[in-house]
């Protein structure tokens, strides 16, 4: 089981010699993935109509791309982890480029993580269209395959056409793996179907994980896929910093079929990057990952 970081970008600021040095630390510590959430616009809370939302304006947001492109820079085995890209409000074309060029840059180091979002307020200022957003992922999926594999794609869909063209240069990882998020069910049945792993980012405990990933092993063998060619990855939180509380859950999600686990420090009172980075020690030296 691999074992990451969910990188703390609503609380770790915006100095680029923190981020590097983010990035640097956990690969020099044995984390073997780097998460990073994705928010193009946070919206105003007092806006007409009002607002409810985890997130606001006011909350700092990378964009993925750009920042793992910019730890790749630093880093030389770490893997990076969109965790998720909301992939509908994006132009597909162009995000296969991104993704593609990260991917040639850090040789490979790239697993993308997308999902369909909740922010309504983002999709009408990216100019797309937040009720057909289930749909167009699974064609945005299919269209990603392709451009990362063959140098030159015809594809005519519901929403893409490409009329006999390709990216130059083609990724290192042909394809680069591609991951769902989501929680309802038909995003879970999507997951199963058309992804090569699940993003489990809200189940605290395996066992409200469980209904859950019930359904995406029953969708896995209806759709003639096995359980060891499909990754899963589940989050843990740093909570009270108790060793005990997170070797007990690291195995209990083993024993559940995770691949991969990252931890999160947000939210427990780290309100500068030194903070995060001594948390992040911590989890090293008790999970002895360095040996």
């Amino acid at each position: 089981m691999k074992i990451g970081l969910v990188y703390p970008q609503i609380e770790f600021g915006s100095d680029p010699a923190a981020i590097r040095d983010y990035a640097q630390l956990a690969e020099e510590l044995g984390f073997s993935h780097i998460v990073a959430y994705d928010h193009v616009l946070g919206a105003n809370p007092d806006r007409p109509g009002g607002w409810q939302g985890p997130y606001t304006f006011r909350n700092t947001f990378m964009e993925p791309i750009a920042l793992f492109s910019y730890m790749a820079a630093f880093t030389e085995r770490i893997q990076f982890t969109t965790g998720i890209v909301i992939l509908p409000q994006r132009q597909t074309v162009l995000f296969a480029k991104q993704a593609a060029t990260l991917d040639i840059l850090s040789k490979g180091r790239l697993r993308v993580g997308v999902g369909l979002g909740w922010n309504e307020v983002e999709y009408i200022a990216l100019n797309e269209d937040f009720h057909t957003r289930g749909k167009r992922l699974e064609e945005q999926t299919a269209v990603l395959r392709q451009l990362w594999t063959q140098p030159l794609v015809n594809f005519s869909g519901r929403w893409h056409t490409i009329p006999d063209a390709g990216l130059n240069p083609l990724p290192v990882q042909q394809p680069i793996p591609l991951w769902f998020g989501g929680t309802a069910p038909e995003a879970l049945r999507r997951a199963a179907r058309l992804a090569d792993g699940w993003l489990i980012s809200t189940s605290r405990k395996v066992a409200d994980a469980m209904p859950s990933l019930d359904l995406v092993w029953r969708t896995l063998e209806e759709s003639g896929r096995h359980r060891n060619d499909f990754g899963l990855e589940a989050r843990l939180v740093y909570g009270d910093g108790d060793p005990g509380v997170w070797k007990t859950q690291m195995e209990e999600w083993k024993a559940a079929g995770m691949t991969h686990i990252s931890f999160n420090t947000m939210g427990h009172g780290f309100d500068t990057p030194l903070k995060h980075l001594a948390a992040v020690q911590k989890i090293a030296t008790v999970l002895e990952l360095a040996k």
